[in-house]
């Protein structure tokens, strides 16, 4: 007999659960129940608790107070091991790939079951299957080394690794940051697959700054704030502006960067021939924020690094610094990983902060402190916490006070709002905006258009080289498009 409405046993049920690190609470008795077949959006900005419930659930933290449990048995104590085992994947903000194993080898690290004679093809034929059935066309091959892979394609990756179906299917995947690394048509592909994966039965936990995305693939979002749910609704019952006012910001409308233009009669700065047939010069004067746009990997990271080198001071210290760089991988490229907050801002400007090779300590922590502020970064003592004691955006704030804080007339940024709420990515825009009214001079590789249309001017790059060059009214999202699939150059 078939039985109407009967309730669903929920995959992860959290009850009243509470987490605490020193005198910070993490989780300040939150509930939350996820069930098959839901794409639950889960936002907040950061430090709102997000990342702890997603170490909840995953495994990876016991609640101090309250209860857990998964597909309806109470868990003592969690782990991972016992998490994996109801069926539940999580993808980190953070990328787990080992850069030196093959994509294979990193698959069968996550399962066990890719195992005895043959795990290589088996796996191979996996990762090429689930692949393409994320991100059509694709073009990546699964024997690579994963050092080899661009941020986008590593996160590609992890996220068929999670999805892949290696004996029992997974029940919920925790997605959090997802898109971070992904253009605009990687992002929709993703984005397409998690509906047609929940349509099957399985569930989502999404995890996005990119509030377009929660509200158009969720069906039900839950709102953070301070360690505290404090909105749990479906998702049509949620506009752009009630979403953000849930989570406690009041953000300003945009005004458009782009339009106004250089200041007038301002010297070029920097400047790059045009590379191969049909391709565009770069050129980019001071008082100025440009764009760089296109499908992720086309040369933009490129060209950011080859501008830092010809700009830079060879690596040795010197008073006033030429040109500052924010990673956009920060594990990789971005933080010291066992030095604290402060040491991880100020180490850009030691040189101007130092006398006879000695730094004073005391000018050190004046200009941490001062950014700390600027930047809204979240923790209690910046000499005494190291990075990563600091939520994934957090850290990107880290970042971008480093290279802020420096005397850099010129600052070149490799996708720096990955991770990193709306409300601060307002004030960043904000402070960027009075930075190039005094003179600084942006250049700014994005993957999202929001940002995109901000620029002054805008370069679309295409297999490796420039496209087209968009300024003021012209830069709008079709224009990128299009000259970012059209064989001609705009």
């Amino acid at each position: 007999m078939l039985i109407m409405n009967a309730p669903r046993e929920a995959i992860v049920a959290i009850s009243a659960a509470e987490v605490h690190f020193g005198a910070v609470r993490a989780l300040n008795g939150v509930d939350l129940a996820i069930p098959p077949g839901e794409c639950i959006g889960l936002v907040g900005h950061n430090g709102a608790g997000k990342s702890t419930i997603v170490n909840v659930i995953n495994g990876g933290l016991s609640p101090h107070q309250g209860g857990i449990s998964y597909n309806g048995a109470a868990a003592g104590r969690t782990s991972i091991n016992l998490a994996r085992s109801h069926g539940i994947r999580c993808v980190f903000q953070e990328l787990s790939l080992c850069a030196n194993l093959t994509i294979v080898e990193n698959a069968r690290i996550m399962h066990r079951a890719l195992a005895g004679p043959g795990w290589r093809s088996r796996a191979q034929l996996v990762m090429h299957t689930t692949l393409a059935d994320i991100f059509p066309g694709h073009r990546i091959d699964c024997s690579a080394t994963v050092a080899d892979l661009s941020i986008a394609e590593r996160q590609m990756v992890e996220i068929a690794i999670a999805f892949a179906v290696v004996g029992p299917a997974p029940k919920l995947v925790i997605l959090d940051e997802p898109t971070s690394s992904l253009d605009a048509g990687l992002a929709v592909q993703l984005m397409a697959y998690v509906r047609r994966y929940v349509e099957s039965g399985g569930s989502v936990l999404l995890i996005s700054h990119i509030l377009g995305e929660i509200l158009s693939t969720a069906d039900r979002i839950v709102v953070m704030k301070d360690g505290k749910v404090v909105a749990d609704r479906p998702a049509a019952d949620f506009s752009t502006q009630s979403l953000v006012q849930a989570m406690g910001s009041v953000v300003k409308e945009q005004a458009r960067a782009g339009g106004a233009g250089q200041a007038q009669g301002a010297a070029v700065v920097l400047e790059l021939p045009a590379d191969g047939e049909g391709g565009i010069a770069f050129r980019a004067h001071g008082s100025e924020i440009i764009g760089l746009a296109g499908l992720g990997g086309h040369g933009q990271t490129d060209m950011l690094l080859d501008l830092f080198a010809r700009r830079s001071n060879n690596w040795l210290p010197a008073r006033a610094e030429a040109v500052a760089f924010v990673a956009g991988d920060r594990s990789l490229n971005g933080t010291f990983s066992l030095w604290s907050i402060l040491q991880n801002l100020t180490i850009a400007s030691l040189a101007r902060l130092s006398t006879a090779g000695l730094i004073d300590r005391r000018r050190e922590a004046d200009l941490a402190a001062e950014w700390k502020t600027q930047m809204e970064i979240r923790t209690p003592d910046m000499a005494g916490n190291g990075i990563l004691s600091l939520s994934g955006g957090n850290q990107q704030k880290v970042l971008f006070a480093r290279a802020l804080a420096t005397q850099a007339a010129i600052v070149l940024m490799d996708d720096p709002m990955r991770g990193v709420d709306i409300g601060t990515k307002q004030e960043v825009y904000g402070i960027l905006r009075a930075e190039k009214a005094r003179g600084r001079t942006f250049i700014w590789y994005s993957t999202e258009m929001d940002e995109i249309c901000l620029c002054d001017r805008v370069y679309v790059f295409r297999d490796g080289r420039i496209v087209a060059e968009l300024a003021g009214a012209d830069v709008t999202e079709d224009n990128v498009l299009s000259a970012s699939f059209s064989e001609a150059a705009a």
